[in-house]
């Protein structure tokens, strides 16, 4: 069956200030650019998220509420699992503004060569909520000892996941202001008319 893609949305966002899903990058809610990536390779987009979190009004999505304790980057992955009905979820964080359709295919067919996962990876840098995870993976993170205290790289290692080398862009993650303004830098330069240099572009005042 072909994979469920799913947007976890479940994080605090507490060093960006809170409400991660909903922050403007170029006039668009941060969570629309994930999104936008998941319809355009597999269809069918669900996001994973408290109760309480805030997020914009998608068209074309479903909104799953994870448990609201405890606190922890997979638990909106085994929540997905749980739900998808022995379908592989192709997950991906909320923060990843530059992801790609190219990259989520890419994921979703190498999801079946045997892994329980496969995460996407660029030279030493994994991203390990960013990949396409087989209905076996839920029992493997639970029997590996998943809790609320394990790092997230520390359980997708205890089950072997495979990972798959992208452009290093890709894994580009908005975790602070900071992380928010260099987005926006590197959306302008790669949406500048080829041949126009950075003093040649018209400016955003």
């Amino acid at each position: 069956m072909p994979p469920l893609g799913v947007i976890l949305a479940g994080g605090l966002g507490s060093r960006i200030g809170g409400g991660k899903a909903i922050v403007e990058l170029a006039g668009k809610p941060l969570i629309q650019y994930p999104c936008e990536a998941m319809q355009a390779a597999l269809g069918e987009v669900v996001i994973t998220a408290k109760a309480d979190t805030e997020l914009p009004s998608l068209v074309g999505t479903t909104v799953w509420v994870e448990p609201q304790a405890p606190r922890h980057p997979l638990i909106g992955l085994l929540h997905a699992l749980d739900l998808a009905e022995g379908r592989p979820v192709l997950a991906c964080p909320v923060d990843l503004p530059f992801v790609t359709a190219e990259v989520i295919r890419r994921l979703a067919g190498a999801g079946a060569r045997g892994a329980p996962a496969v995460i996407a990876a660029a030279g030493g840098t994994v991203q390990p909520l960013l990949g396409c995870y087989q209905p076996r993976a839920r029992e493997r993170l639970r029997s590996a000892g998943f809790g609320p205290e394990m790092p997230v790289r520390r359980a997708i290692a205890a089950i072997g996941a495979h990972t798959l080398e992208v452009d290093p862009q890709v894994l580009f993650n908005v975790n602070s202001p900071d992380d928010l303004l260099q987005a926006a830098g590197m959306l302008d330069r790669l949406r500048a008319p080829k041949g126009l240099s950075g003093a040649d572009r018209p400016s955003r005042r």
